[in-house]
């Protein structure tokens, strides 16, 4: 009989395109993935996107994916493309 119901945690990173510069995108990010149990970062990139790394639960990560491809009110996303990273063991969810 195990009780080990310990969820395998995950390591997502995303770049979203769009107008997501200059939109309080990073913050509204990390106010989500914060709400969501997830670590990680969003930043600027020098091409115009955002890129975002969510750590924690599966699920947790699902959705802030789903999230990433409407954005805050002000942004206009036109793609989001993320591929599957490892965990990393992060404090917070910092905006770089």
């Amino acid at each position: 009989m195990h009780e080990n119901k310990a969820v395998q945690k995950v390591g997502q990173r995303c770049w979203v395109a769009g107008q997501v510069q200059g939109v309080f995108f990073r913050a509204f990010t990390r106010e989500r993935a914060q709400q969501l149990g997830l670590t990680g970062y969003a930043r600027n990139t020098l091409d115009g996107r955002v890129e975002v790394l969510a750590c924690g639960e599966p699920e947790a990560v699902a959705q802030l994916r789903e999230w990433l491809r409407e954005g805050p009110p002000g942004a206009r996303v036109s793609g989001v493309m993320c591929e599957v990273t490892d965990y990393q063991e992060l404090s917070g969810f910092s905006i770089l």
